[in-house]
């Protein structure tokens, strides 16, 4: 895997008709989403019930040889304080584990700051009144949606 220092460094690799894919990890839960091949939008995608790190790392190469993705948006869990705490770290070995599987897929990933991610998309959730189930289901791919947004955006300048 290669670590890319910009949005537009990332987008910048792509080749024509890829997508960019963004990833909340989390102890139980991997969200997904997916951008669009123009590189605006980032949409929910799925959840990857985590397992064990084989299972999950063969269906995460899965979907990112099924939907085309040129690159990956993933959430760095800094501390409030943009301190790396243990969280940081398991993200880190997630990353460095996948690069060590000689079938996944190689490609530039954007380690980008996912403070306050999930806590804004509860609050999206809780004033469309959604219910604690539903926010239960999607509240992991919303939240990687967020953050490939927020990855687009700082691309665009919005």
């Amino acid at each position: 895997m290669q670590i890319i220092e910009t949005p537009a460094a990332l987008i910048n690799t792509l080749e024509r008709g890829h997508r960019l894919m963004g990833l909340d990890l989390g102890s139980k839960t991997i969200g997904l989403a997916l951008g669009d091949t123009q590189h605006k939008i980032a949409t929910p995608f799925d959840t990857i019930r985590r397992k064990k790190f084989g299972p999950d790392a063969a269906a995460l190469a899965a979907i990112i040889r099924a939907e085309n993705v040129g690159g990956l948006v993933l959430g760095l869990p800094l501390n409030m304080d943009g301190s790396a705490g243990p969280r940081v770290q398991a993200t880190q070995a997630f990353l460095r584990n996948l690069g060590n599987l000689p079938d996944f897929p190689t490609l530039p990933v954007l380690l980008w700051d996912e403070r306050l991610s999930t806590a804004a998309v509860e609050r999206t959730l809780l004033e469309s009144d959604t219910s604690r189930a539903k926010r239960a289901d999607v509240i992991d791919k919303m939240a990687a949606a967020y953050i490939l947004q927020g990855a687009i955006d700082a691309y665009y300048g919005v």
